[in-house]
């Protein structure tokens, strides 16, 4: 019998991919989005295929999908530094309110479902590589404490849920991801430093470079996300890739690939930005099978073309 999903914030870069992916899988698709941050553009393609459907919603006022749902895919949030910066009130309204609607029609429908959270929930840490038994070193109060907060919230009601009332849960915890359909302007790194690059502008690295960071390319973090959401796993579970480069590294490999002569800049390190990022994988290897394929020069090179038809 042919499942039916819903895929909450279904017209970002990640939902977008993830649309793709259950399609692939002859699953139906309901693509919500309420393109705070999505884009129409990144599920266009999607509009005739059988199966897909896509509802204009914001999902902290209400979520009404008629019929039965199988799954239900929570990732409607903004995601990047620049856009939770300048929309606090809406991520922290997305992470209790948008989460609380999506677990109570979970537990309606009696689906499965799967919570997008982050390696942000680890903070600043001060344990690395970071393995989902580490509970983390936030700032609260601070400026990025919007988007880490409310996710540590989301995954705090997500597990109350399944204790409570017995919901199917899974909990993804996403590293930094990259590939095409990132925003040029979200403020993440790769699509900052690709768009500087290809426009022959200073590449801008904040503090001294030194802080490091891990890239999952976004084909190998949709194919561990949609075997989580198979599994029998309901603890949280680290997805990304476990190699480790320092940003300025990351700065010079993207201005060779771009054949940019760029210069690169230092800038002030923004409050609260993690000095190390690297997930501990050995969970998503043992119980999920999945480790990461695409090495980071080859998922450059495959993103490459979509930010050149932009810039």
């Amino acid at each position: 019998m042919t499942k039916r999903a819903l895929i909450t914030g279904g017209a970002g870069f990640l939902g977008s991919h993830l649309c793709e992916k259950l399609l692939a899988a002859d699953c139906e698709v309901v693509c919500m989005d309420n393109l705070l941050t999505g884009n129409i553009e990144n599920v266009a393609h999607l509009f005739g295929e059988k199966g897909f459907k896509f509802v204009r919603q914001d999902v902290t006022e209400y979520i009404h999908v008629p019929g039965p749902l199988d799954y239900i895919l929570h990732f409607a949030s903004p995601a990047s530094p620049i856009d939770y910066l300048e929309l606090p009130i809406q991520t922290l309204k997305v992470g209790s309110l948008g989460t609380h609607k999506a677990l109570g029609l979970a537990k309606e429908k009696g689906a499965r479902f799967l919570l997008a959270s982050t390696s942000e929930v680890y903070g600043d840490p001060l344990v690395h590589p970071q393995s989902e038994d580490y509970w983390g070193n936030v700032n609260p109060v601070g400026p990025r404490g919007v988007y880490d907060e409310a996710k540590r919230f989301a995954e705090a009601m997500t597990m109350a849920y399944q204790r409570y009332h017995g919901v199917e849960t899974r909990i993804v915890r996403i590293f930094n991801t990259y590939g095409p359909r990132m925003r040029l302007e979200d403020g993440r790194v790769l699509p900052a430093f690709m768009g500087q690059a290809l426009r022959g502008e200073p590449l801008t690295v904040f503090g001294d470079g030194s802080q490091t960071r891990s890239f999952c390319f976004v084909d190998d973090l949709v194919d561990g996300i949609h075997r989580l959401l198979l599994s029998d796993e309901n603890e949280p579970t680290n997805i990304g890739n476990p190699g480790e480069f320092t940003i300025l590294q990351f700065a010079e490999r993207v201005r060779e690939l771009c054949g940019s002569r760029s210069e690169i800049i230092f800038k002030d390190l923004p409050v609260d930005d993690p000095k190390v990022r690297r997930p501990n994988i050995d969970k998503a290897k043992r119980v999920l099978g999945w480790e990461p394929k695409v090495d980071l020069d080859a998922g450059l090179a495959r993103t490459l073309p979509y930010f050149q038809a932009r810039v």
